[in-house]
């Protein structure tokens, strides 16, 4: 297993995986050329992440995807504890906004996080069209986060 920082062609090569995590192109196109793209391949590509530096010491997960015939696999929580590690020694505040998904909370709460904020009406005010996740629609967006020592 190997995570590999991305700095060329991330558009190109990533997109469909990026897309998983934000269905959206152009509100990745946001985030994607300002933060590091993380890349975790074991064989094959199975997940990646976006991290952007928010403030000085706080820094965001931005998507964070694996394809779907990979997820229950551990991926992702192999490349949060990747995160952490890279960022350890300039973030003190890592954070990570999700919808009202309680899967995905749950996820990030097993791996370290906690509730932070809200901001409601988020996914209705962003996107072009309503974000539709285990059959409901989400609206707020929930923050999470986790010191980082």
């Amino acid at each position: 297993m190997e995570i590999k920082i991305i700095e060329n062609d991330k558009k190109i090569n990533f997109m469909d995986l990026l897309l998983l995590g934000d269905e959206q192109e152009d509100m990745i196109y946001k985030y994607l050329e300002k933060g590091e793209l993380f890349a975790l391949y074991a064989d094959d590509l199975k997940t990646v992440a976006v991290v952007t530096k928010e403030k000085e010491h706080m820094y965001e997960i931005k998507n964070l995807a694996t394809y779907q015939k990979y997820q229950g696999n551990g991926y992702a929580s192999i490349m949060i504890k990747y995160i952490k590690k890279h960022y350890k020694n300039i973030c003190k505040e890592l954070y990570v906004g999700t919808g009202e998904n309680e899967k995905i909370l749950r996820f990030y709460k097993r791996n370290g996080f906690e509730y932070s904020h809200t901001i409601n009406d988020f996914f209705v005010k962003n996107y072009d069209h309503k974000i539709i996740e285990d059959g409901k629609e989400l609206k707020d967006m929930i923050y999470l986060k986790m010191g980082i020592k």
